[in-house]
């Protein structure tokens, strides 16, 4: 956080896991939320296995919420195969869900994409090879194609990138080292830095480490539900 009296602080938290059938406790975490931040921006993996029920839970819970909820979707909300669903019940509750769009509070950008896996710096994953291989890695491009065309678009001062998937490696870093690949990918650095970003907030990395910077110096925090951060809370306050 900064000390500057301008500054906007927002909550971020990924990795929230919704589970059906399970008490989830999540409304006063929000209550809370809603007096010490200007927005709360969720980083994916909303649900557990991307059911509308657990869909409905959280748009239950997020009522709770004040202030703008703005977020994208992680690799769970797709595992059931209803993500169109999950992604309504959310919107029709209120929440910002962003894929491949910009929604702004108080004069803040917020840019959001799911990104993609593909590995970091040299070892990043190339279009070589088997079919197969070369349609993974398609998925990676375009998801930074994506993000990149839409913040072509955005003229402000004060940028944030929500993703899911991890950016840089420094914010994986404490997970095993076989699924470094499968956490995100430096592409989506590689776009960021092409503009002037504030911030950029991810999870999946349960293990991982709060914050890093991309290659030109862009702020990466890691906000998955696990990940330690200095707000000894489970969500982290950001101020751009």
């Amino acid at each position: 956080m900064t000390g500057d009296a301008n500054s906007f602080t927002f909550a971020s938290i990924g990795d929230l896991h919704v589970k059906d059938n399970q008490p989830i406790l999540l409304r006063e975490m929000f209550e809370e939320i809603s007096k010490r931040a200007g927005a709360l921006v969720l980083c994916g993996d909303l649900t557990d296995t991307g059911t509308p029920t657990q869909a409905e839970l959280l748009a239950k819970e997020l009522r709770a919420c004040a202030i703008p909820v703005i977020g994208v979707l992680g690799n769970h909300d797709y595992e059931s195969g209803h993500a169109d669903q999950v992604k309504q019940i959310l919107c029709d509750g209120g929440m910002r869900l962003l894929d491949g769009q910009v929604t702004e509070v108080d004069g803040v950008a917020f840019i959001g994409v799911k990104g993609f896996a593909g590995g970091f710096g040299p070892r990043m994953l190339s279009s070589f090879g088997e079919p197969a291989i070369k349609t993974f890695v398609a998925e990676a491009m375009n998801e930074a194609m994506r993000l990149e065309n839409i913040m072509r678009t955005v003229n402000r001062e004060r940028v944030v990138v929500v993703l899911h998937y991890a950016p840089i490696v420094e914010t994986v870093e404490g997970e095993p080292l076989e699924i470094y690949p499968f956490l995100g990918c430096s592409r989506l650095a590689e776009t960021i830095d092409r503009f002037k970003v504030s911030a950029v907030v991810h999870g999946h990395a349960h293990r991982g480490r709060y914050e890093g910077r991309t290659p030109a110096g862009a702020p990466v925090y890691n906000v998955a539900r696990p990940v330690s951060k200095p707000s000894a809370l489970p969500y982290a306050l950001v101020s751009v």
